[in-house]
């Protein structure tokens, strides 16, 4: 004759006969892991949003000496223009145009590196909403 088992043991061993305090513990061991991985995703995708904002800060430094240079030779051509006739000044305009147009593409290109960093960590959100679903989905069967 077997004795009837209490319903405190029952309790205790459920999932392949492993105590419930043990189920608990390793949860708690994943959770933590799963939260450590996750801010470990957050951290590298911030640190590639920073490069972008460094990469289009500098593009737009960058733009802005060579629009300094743009208006001295601006400057430099209007000067060429009163001192001399045609050739000099159109020499100078020339310059100018050159400078004009390298600026505006180190603007537009600093520009898209800026707008392509955006403010939040778009992939780690998503992971945890993810993972928030899941562990209510869990807790609910």
């Amino acid at each position: 004759m077997q004795p009837h088992s209490t319903a405190s043991e029952r309790q205790t061993h459920s999932a392949g006969d492993e105590p419930v305090s043990e189920l608990v513990q390793r949860a708690s061991q994943q959770l933590t892991e799963l939260v450590r991985g996750e801010l470990r995703l957050a951290q590298a995708e911030m640190k590639e949003k920073g490069k972008r904002y460094g990469k289009g800060g500098g593009l737009f430094g960058g733009a802005s000496v060579v629009g300094f240079l743009m208006l001295q030779a601006l400057v430099a051509t209007v000067i060429a223009a009163l001192a001399v006739p045609l050739p000099v000044w159109a020499a100078a305009l020339i310059v100018t145009a050159v400078l004009g147009v390298i600026a505006a593409v180190m603007a537009l290109s600093g520009k898209k590196q800026v707008d392509q960093a955006a403010p939040a960590p778009e992939q780690t959100i998503e992971n945890v909403k993810a993972d928030v679903a899941e562990i209510k989905e869990s807790a609910q069967r």
